[in-house]
């Protein structure tokens, strides 16, 4: 949103959750009461932009919650090195004091400080909007009812159990200990309900023309994935235990209101509906991702709603684009930019050969200017050393990188194919022959990856069993669609596969370090241009048909390939294959004796200190925190 107009209606907006140094009788110091502001539509429409201003905050989204939630998992890590404050976020050995989260403007009380304006909005809609009769106030209800929905979602994925608080802060309700969490789900799913009666699909509303703003499509969407964390597995606290220092165990709600068998028919309804009537369409998947690098908030394509940073916010590609080393003629800055995560090395070599996705997600070059000319040019990053493809610095075109802090990419936070894959794993399991148990929604995804291979696509989802075969074949669609967009932290916690997946990850990162036959020793490389005027670089020898013919004197056929030297100029391995190439990169992935706790890791992060303080004690983690 490139303009936020926030009208501060009570002293609570100002104050979020920290709210200790509030005084909640302070007036108002806007011009307008809340009879005018909630009786009137623009005015209205204003207060809910001061929801969406929440995700810009420095240390909110912009800065603290994206860059650390979600990695590490079986295809996402952790770049660094190093282990400190930051690779314990990524690797499960969190703190209570960790410096990087451990903020009195942090995630957590940045984001009750929307849940706190949203409540705001949804409480003064009722009371002076009257949106039983006016439809244009119905709406706005709907899209706070919405946004709240998915605040609480960002804190639920973070922190398990946090305090339940769907009415405006009073004096009376300043401190509150966590909820257990089923009471937050409920409500959840009970407001996207009632806010189904009220929105508009994408692209149908003059507030649903841009995906920065919130659609029946995200309800609908959201909807499905919180009834698929609802009803699935968890860390969570022994019955009435919240808030009370417990350990917890893994297990699943013993609510039967959200079990699979009352939550799963009503997702599968709700994501059938955004299928057949929110005219949203799978993308080509390498324009898909040219699209969000410049910005393109069209509603009505695959996108249904990003994080609404401004053009000059954010730190998305900051933070994830394919690295640039140094000062590029796509990185203005002396400062190293992007690659601070990317896909686990052998995550390329999962896909086949001809899924497009491949060589758009899974990236294995930096950006160097070694001559100092201002011209950069793609360089092979080393074996270990791979990058999120889907955010590249040269593919912002509309809106190129300042060099700055803050660039401006809005994240993706659900997209269409989302909708299928959710829609295929529910039809699975409820054996919903009207969409062949869930093949005709995985199909579609596949066969977009296929391009041009659609026949191996379609043989690929017809020859599964219905049942657990195609389960695991979600699992790893999963994977291979969403790498990078980080989704998969979530996934693997509600499947109960956190564990077992990073361990076998950990395992296959060690195998493949040792196996010399698995690739060629050295790699060639040779540069082009794409249609776009950038220069490309393409590899030989990471194939795994391309390891028979590679030597350090005999180049691929073709012309122009150039052998990957070493710093002295000599040809050098680049798959060494005798298990050195992990040897800076131990216990990166997972701390496997450090941080696991009754044979788990921790899923979540701990309500901090300084909120801990803050709360007067009221707040108590669990987990052994």
């Amino acid at each position: 949103m490139n303009i936020i107009k926030t009208i501060i209606i009570s002293a609570g907006i100002v104050c979020g959750m920290s709210l200790v140094s509030c005084d909640l009788t302070t007036e108002s110091q806007s011009t307008f009461d809340e009879t005018q502001v909630f009786s009137d539509p623009t005015l209205t429409e204003y207060q809910l932009f001061s929801i969406y201003e929440v995700f810009g905050h420095t240390n909110a989204h912009r800065a603290r919650y994206l860059p650390w939630y979600g990695y590490n998992t079986d295809i996402e890590w952790y770049v660094s090195n190093t282990r400190d404050e930051k690779s314990q976020i990524a690797q499960y050995a969190i703190t209570v004091n960790n410096s990087q989260l451990n903020l009195a403007d942090g995630p957590y009380n940045e984001l009750f400080a929307g849940v706190e304006r949203a409540n705001l909005a949804i409480d003064g809609i009722r009371k002076y909007g009257d949106p039983a009769n006016r439809p244009e106030m119905a709406a706005l209800l709907g899209e706070a009812l919405t946004m709240r929905a998915v605040l609480y979602t960002e804190l639920l994925k973070a922190f398990g159990e946090v305090p339940a608080r769907f009415s405006p802060v009073t004096p009376e309700t300043i401190y509150l200990n966590k909820s257990d969490r089923d009471v937050i789900y409920k409500q959840l799913l009970a407001d996207l309900e009632e806010s189904f009666d009220y929105m508009a699909w994408p692209g149908q509303s003059a507030s649903t023309m841009t995906v920065d703003r919130a659609s029946l499509a995200l309800a609908k969407g959201l909807y499905a994935r919180l009834a698929l964390m609802a009803s699935g597995w968890s860390l969570r606290p022994d019955e009435g235990q919240v808030g009370t220092g417990n350990t917890g165990s893994i297990r699943k709600t013993s609510d039967p209101e959200l079990s699979q068998e009352v939550l799963y028919p009503k997702a599968l309804a709700a994501l059938k509906d955004v299928i057949a009537n929110a005219g949203l369409e799978l993308m080509d998947y390498e324009e898909l991702w040219r699209d969000v690098n410049n910005m393109d908030l069209t509603a009505g394509n695959e996108i249904i709603w990003v994080i609404p940073f401004s053009n000059t916010r954010g730190r998305w590609n900051y933070t994830f684009a394919v690295r640039n080393n140094g000062r590029t003629q796509y990185s203005p800055t002396d400062s190293n930019r992007g690659g601070q995560a990317g896909p686990v090395p052998t995550l390329y070599w999962k896909y086949d050969e001809n899924d497009v996705r491949r060589d758009i997600s899974c990236v294995n070059f930096v950006w160097e200017d070694p001559d100092g000319d201002g011209t950069a040019e793609p360089y092979p990053a080393g074996i270990t050393n791979w990058y999120f493809g889907k955010y590249r610095f040269e593919w912002m075109e509309t809106y190129p990188y300042s060099g700055g802090n803050d660039d401006g990419v809005k994240p993706v936070w659900m997209r269409y194919s989302d909708i299928l894959l959710m829609a295929a794993e529910i039809a699975n399991a409820l054996n919903d022959s009207e969409s062949s148990y869930g093949k005709d929604y995985l199909m579609q995804v596949r066969k977009r990856a296929f391009k041009g291979h659609e026949s191996q696509a379609e043989d690929y989802v017809n020859g599964l069993a219905q049942g657990d075969e195609f389960f695991n074949a979600i699992v790893d669609e999963r994977a291979l669609e969403f790498v990078g967009e980080f989704l998969r932290k979530g996934d693997l916690i509600r499947w109960n596969l956190l564990d077992s997946k990073l361990q076998a990850a950990e395992a296959e990162l060690t195998a493949f370090a040792a196996d010399n036959n698995y690739l060629g020793r050295y790699l060639w490389y040779r540069y082009g241009t794409d249609s776009h005027g950038v220069t490309t670089i393409e590899m030989y020898g990471l194939g795994r048909d391309e390891s028979d013919a590679l030597s350090s004197e005999t180049p691929p056929p073709g012309s122009g390939w150039m052998v990957h030297t070493n710093s002295e100029g000599e040809p050098t391995q680049y798959f060494p294959g005798d298990g050195s190439m992990l040897d800076d990169k131990k216990g990166i992935l997972l701390y496997v004796h450090d941080n696991v706790r009754d044979g788990h890791v921790c899923q979540w992060w701990p309500i901090f200190e300084t909120t801990i303080t803050s709360s007067q004690n009221t707040l108590k983690n669990d987990y052994g925190f």
